[in-house]
């Protein structure tokens, strides 16, 4: 267990589908669980700032998503299929049914936000609430992509170059990656923590999570903005209340104006605001992220 999370978490590590779903649930016996999802280049770590506090309402599910931390790395194949959002929505509606959750809140950040999205879609029947931290969809970013996106989010592309290109660069230098990628999106309020910094490093480190986190953004730009082509060609929308928060000081904060609009063209109960911080908003600011969230998240 890391230092980071408090003893109320135990780990349950699950394997829904055969792949191995690293998780840690925790909190009180009462209100709606909530699943928490964790970004790019992370791990369930970040949410320690958040998690204990959400805890103290309902019961909080922390994962690594496939690919990432201590969770499962399968091969992408050919498709990239095995990292499509789609099939890690469906890793985290099975272990939620697995813990006895059939119905229960998700929040995201960056990729995790994603897979919240597509969880969104896909099980509407079961979410009952969805927040996206700092992210427009992904469809939304990719089809209305410009020089300043490629310029601020370069990473996308480079990550989405057929294998051995990025595993090769990265792997060269995991620790400087991983440094320099979120000291990149860092904009202001609290340091992250070294220890946390620490284990996305120990993580990171492992060849087979460079190959798959360059996976999950080769599936991003193929069969991710295929699904969400087709949802938006049949009027499939999120019907949860939906909160989009973002760093006001980062990329969506600067490149997007009204957050907000945009995502009222994919939901129908959009909630918005900004936080005075950039990209890592549960470390960067964690008491105005966890009130805000602690806020929407009330029964």
């Amino acid at each position: 267990m890391t230092p980071l999370l408090p003893d109320v978490f135990k780990r349950v590590t699950l394997a829904p589908g055969g792949v191995r779903i690293n998780t840690l649930v925790g909190g009180a016996d009462k209100g709606t669980p909530v699943l928490l999802l964790h970004g790019y280049p992370q791990t369930h770590v970040m949410w320690h700032h958040v998690a204990p506090v959400l805890a103290e309402d309902r019961p909080v599910v922390l994962t690594d998503l496939r690919g990432y931390g201590d969770s499962g790395k399968p091969s992408g194949g050919p498709t990239h299929e095995a990292y499509a959002k789609r099939t890690m929505a469906y890793d985290q509606v099975r272990v939620m049914r697995e813990l006895g959750y059939e119905r229960f809140a998700v929040v995201g950040h960056d990729r995790g936000a994603r897979v919240a999205h597509r969880l969104a879609l896909d099980y509407s029947r079961s979410v009952t609430k969805v927040a996206v931290l700092d992210i427009v969809p992904t469809r939304h970013a990719l089809r209305t992509a410009d020089m300043k996106f490629g310029l601020g989010y370069w990473h996308w592309f480079f990550l989405a170059q057929p294998e051995p290109l990025p595993e090769h660069q990265i792997g060269a230098d995991p620790v400087g990656w991983v440094h320099g990628r979120i000291g990149s999106l860092r904009r202001g309020g609290q340091p992250i923590d070294p220890r946390a910094m620490d284990e996305y490093v120990r993580c990171f480190r492992n060849p087979a999570a460079i190959h798959a986190s360059c996976e999950d953004y080769r599936a991003a730009v193929g069969t991710d903005l295929d699904d969400d082509d087709a949802a938006a060609a049949r009027g499939q929308r999120i019907t949860a209340p939906l909160l989009a928060l973002w760093g006001e000081h980062g990329f969506v904060g600067k490149h997007y104006g009204d957050v907000a609009a945009i995502w009222r063209e994919y939901a129908d109960d959009v909630r918005a605001r900004s936080l005075p911080c950039g990209h890592f908003l549960p470390e960067e600011c964690p008491t105005e992220t966890t009130a805000a969230l602690r806020d929407f998240l009330k029964d």
